[in-house]
């Protein structure tokens, strides 16, 4: 291309490039993703045709909340003798673990001695409960029955955040897993 020919290349570049440009009326630019079909946190939706691209495809099964107890409004003593109703058959377990990796171990360590990544500085402020016993220490989740450690999960105690975005069935799993990590399993232990 000839030093002549340059500035007329770009020229038609950016006058060929505007086509794909759009203002809106207000200014903004780019609008095209604000028209697509979505519903923004806490709008009110007037025309329920608009949800109608959030319907659940065909076959999908719905939760059944009405079964899954309202946690918060139970007693102490009403978590804590909550039963497991998920049983610790190798499926559970395997996926209990999966879950511990990915939502429990940056707090409490793949171990499960309270020193994962999240629990020194920068971050916190010193071990996070022993999950595990580790070191020759007693762990903490030993002495709590299955309900605690589910409402645990699913509400959040102290430092600990909710993680009540895992499904009830998965929360449990996570409680069998830390049983079977505790030894707790298959000896009449279970809490």
């Amino acid at each position: 291309m000839s030093m002549r020919s340059l500035p007329l290349a770009l020229v038609l570049l950016a006058v060929g490039s505007l086509g794909c440009w759009e203002q809106m009326d207000d200014g903004k630019w780019f609008p095209q993703m604000k028209r697509q079909l979505a519903v923004q946190a806490f709008e009110e939706v007037d025309n329920l045709d608009q949800l109608q691209g959030f319907t659940p495809p065909e076959g999908t099964v719905p939760v059944d909340w009405a079964s899954v107890p309202e946690l918060a409004a139970l007693s102490m003593a009403e978590q804590d003798a909550l039963p497991n109703p998920v049983a610790p058959s190798l499926d559970s377990l395997s996926r209990g673990r999966e879950l511990f990796e990915r939502t429990c171990a940056a707090c409490h360590g793949q171990g499960g001695g309270g020193n994962g990544p999240v629990a020194g500085p920068p971050f916190g402020t010193g071990p996070f409960g022993l999950v595990l016993p580790v070191g020759g220490a007693t762990s903490v989740a030993k002495g709590l029955s299955d309900g605690h450690i589910y409402t645990t999960i699913s509400l959040g105690r102290g430092r600990m955040p909710s993680y009540r975005r895992l499904s009830p069935e998965d929360r449990w799993n996570v409680v069998n897993y830390v049983r079977e990590l505790n030894g707790q399993l298959g000896r009449g232990g279970r809490s």
